[in-house]
């Protein structure tokens, strides 16, 4: 490992652009440059790491040494690099969609939320480089309290009840992540991040290792895992720009990032099919998986239906992990930045039609793609992409999940990921009938519907062509971060 201050200048940037926001609060246009520009500047310091990481290098540096084994400290890796480069890339795009959005609306409090949102991502950035659990816990703690402003952030009673929901689910979280480091360290004296996992050694009963790794579960539980999902459709009730930052930019990849954390740098794959913890996780996705796409179906609100296919395609990312193969955790870490990158379009699709359309409900959409043929068709390619259609990079995944599934010969893991396509395809496709094919009963229900800003399509429009990028080149930079990644956390053996 090589020492280097980028780790700490891709946090740095954000916390400064936080105080340069509350100064130039009055200044609409100078604020929002601060904005962009701090977020442009985070893209090129993570994007300066990468080659170091591609070449199976890290760059690691001590923040404040606190006890053996557990300082406050910083150590990026490939794993940790495919999440800086989600949150940093797609901050850049939030942060330009934010500024169509919150301005086309008139939002109150525009200062107040641009901070809030260079905070959590400067935290968001602490947990992909964090270089062991108690550092992570920090940034992972910051997260939920920065982001609570955000969800509020309307003042509505509903929205206040989100919050405090909101709170309960992560901060109750936090307690269990809490509790599972300190178990963590004091059976093993350290909790740095190690390739392979490091509690295979620590001469614990299982049972003692699988209730920790349930405080672990319990601990990330912004990975959205059933039953504790409630806080994710709540929170809809925030402005679009934060449903997507919550989606795809930094809350829920912080969860099940901190799952394949875990999984890979603290029990180890062997540890894991030892103690019967892929079986657990397994369980637990399916049912999410299957359930949570249920759900969506029955959804009018099209953020809400969007909350639930986040729900169902986060424990896609556990059940890679659950399969314990190269190709499941392989299919499980692409996961990642795939669904975020798709996620993100759709979400703010479904912001470009309230500020275009005024609606929120899908019933309510029919025939709006007529005035609003960008969005309508950025829309359906997106929600094609979490189908698993081509040529979007959400099949790729899929691909690798499917393998990893024959890999382990667990084919009951196959039909649940064949069982979800069709129930993707249920609930989207109808959106997209809804939207482009059907026509309203008025005719003059939609001589108030224009196009969104321009400023709010461009980050549409990119988002959407990244994803269709990404599967014509998926090694680039992903899969190839992801193989890293894989060889570090599983090491020989793996079917």
């Amino acid at each position: 490992m090589i020492p280097g201050i980028l780790p700490l200048l891709a946090i740095t940037i954000p916390l400064a652009a936080a105080g340069l926001i509350i100064a130039t609060g009055r200044h609409m246009n100078l604020r929002d440059s601060v904005t962009l520009g701090a977020a442009a500047s985070m893209v090129m310091v993570v994007l300066a790491m990468l080659p170091e990481i591609l070449a199976g290098g890290r760059i690691g540096i001590t923040l404040v040494p606190l006890l053996p084994g557990g300082d406050l400290a910083l150590r990026v890796d490939a794993l940790g690099m495919i999440f800086g480069l989600v949150a940093s890339i797609l901050w850049l795009l939030n942060s330009l969609y934010s500024i169509g959005y919150m301005r086309a609306l008139k939002e109150h409090d525009q200062t107040r939320f641009y901070f809030c949102f260079a905070i959590a991502i400067a935290a968001a950035i602490g947990i992909a480089f964090s270089a062991n659990l108690v550092t992570l816990y920090v940034f992972y703690e910051v997260l939920t309290l920065i982001t609570y402003p955000l969800v509020v952030h309307v003042g509505t009673p509903e929205a206040m009840q989100a919050g405090r929901k909101y709170l309960a689910y992560l901060l109750g979280g936090g307690i269990c992540l809490l509790a599972a480091t300190i178990l963590t360290y004091t059976l093993t004296g350290t909790t740095e991040f190690i390739p392979g996992g490091f509690l295979a050694g620590a001469g614990a009963a299982a049972l003692s290792l699988q209730v920790i790794f349930l405080l672990y579960l319990g601990g990330f539980v912004k990975a959205a895992w059933m039953p504790f999902h409630a806080w994710l459709p709540a929170a809809m009730v925030a402005p679009t720009p934060v449903s997507a930052f919550l989606h795809a930019v930094a809350v829920v990849t912080a969860g099940v990032f901190g799952v394949v954390r875990v999984a890979g740098w603290v029990y180890g794959v062997d540890l894991m099919a030892d103690l019967g913890l892929g079986v657990l996780l397994a369980v637990i996705a399916s049912f999410t998986i299957i359930t949570a796409s249920l759900f969506a179906l029955a959804q009018d609100n099209l953020k809400r239906r969007l909350a639930y296919s986040t729900v169902a395609q986060l424990s896609y990312i556990l059940l890679g992990v659950s399969m314990l193969s190269t190709a499941g955790l392989t299919g499980a870490v692409i996961h990642i930045p795939f669904h975020a990158f798709q996620k993100i379009a759709l979400f703010f699709c479904a912001g470009a039609v309230i500020v275009g359309a005024g609606r929120e409900n899908i019933s309510d959409m029919k025939g709006i793609g007529r005035k609003m043929p960008v969005t309508a068709v950025m829309c359906a390619a997106a929600a094609a992409g979490i189908c698993g259609l081509p040529p979007f990079c959400g099949l790729v995944s899929k691909v690798y999940l499917s393998i990893g599934a024959v890999q382990a010969g667990e084919l009951a893991l196959l039909g649940v990921i064949i069982v979800s396509a069709v129930l993707n395809v249920a609930y989207f496709f109808p959106i997209i009938h809804t939207m482009i094919i059907a026509r309203p009963s008025d005719d003059r229900a939609l001589d108030t519907v224009t196009e969104a800003p321009l400023i709010m399509l461009v980050p549409i429009i990119l988002a959407v062509t990244a994803s269709v990028a990404f599967f014509f080149f998926p090694a680039v930079p992903f899969l190839d971060l992801a193989e890293i990644a894989i060889a570090d956390m599983s090491g020989a053996g793996l079917p």
